[in-house]
Parts: structure tokens; sequence; C-alpha cells
């Protein structure tokens, strides 16, 4: 009996140990200063045109190099664009980018991050996002959108 304890137990720990992973730490990806998922107005010349704050998200794009998402998730044109992005600055713009909603070109000026310049519905600390942006199916009007990241935490979402 007293032999069969230590066997056991070095036959389980070699188990243990032949069973654990070395994995590589996946890291992130570049854009993950500028993604998030943002609480925003949609303005034209200082009036709020929705009355409310929507849902937009920023994310990575499959090739991580120097772009970024920008996606209204159907709340405001309804637009979804790439945007080219400054990952050090945390600034993005585009310059007539097809639009993956329906087809019209988007512009994006003034794209910008800015980490702990925000404050959430109940009074958090958070990013915040500031662009101005116009669309070829209404040449003639720059739209503002503007807010702060989303917290996570149900009593900050609209």
């Amino acid at each position: 009996m007293k032999k069969i304890i230590p066997v056991t137990l070095i036959i389980g720990l070699a188990l243990f140990a032949s069973c654990s992973k070395d994995l590589p730490d996946a890291g992130a990806t570049n854009s993950v200063k500028m993604a998030n998922e943002w609480w925003v107005t949609f303005t034209l010349n200082g009036v709020d045109l929705l009355g409310t704050h929507v849902k937009l998200s920023t994310y990575n794009t499959s090739d991580n190099a120097d772009s970024i998402w920008v996606d209204d998730l159907l709340h405001t044109w309804q637009f979804k664009v790439k945007a080219r992005a400054n990952y050090q600055n945390l600034t993005f713009s585009a310059d007539s980018v097809e639009n993956d909603v329906y087809d019209i070109q988007v512009f994006i000026n003034d794209g910008q991050i800015f980490p702990k310049g925000g404050i959430s519905k109940t009074g958090r600390t958070t990013d915040s996002i500031y662009m101005k942006i116009r669309f070829t199916d209404d040449p003639t009007n720059t739209y503002v959108i503007s807010g702060s990241g989303r917290t996570m935490y149900s009593n900050d979402d609209y």
C-alpha cells in the first residue's frame, strides 16, 4: 500500500504537467487604444438631430496596419467605413471612402480619441470621441459626431 500512493502521486503529477500548455501571449491589435463602443450625439450646426445618445463602434480592420472601422450600427446616417488611423496620436480620417451599408462616399475629418476625456452618464471618467463627417448624398452639410466611451455598466447605457 505504501508503494501505491507514491507511484500514483508521481503518475498524477506527470499527467498534470503534460496537460499544461505554454501558450504565447496573443497580445492586442494595433488599434486597441482606439477600439471601443461609444455613446454619441449626431449634430448639425449645434442641433442634436436624434435627441438622444446612440451607440457607435470603432474597431480594428483585418489588416491591422493603419486603419479602423467606424460603424454607426445603423443609428445615424447608416454608415460603416474604413478610416485611416494614426495609432500614436489616436486620430483618424477618411477621404471619400466607400460606405459599406449603401452606395455613397463618406468623408471624416478631425477624428480623434481623447483618453480619459469623457464623462459617462453617471459621472465616471472614460475616453471620448469626436469627428466631423460628410456624406455625398448630402454634400453641403458637415455633421459632428461626439461622445464618450461605453463603460459597460448598465446604468451608464442610454
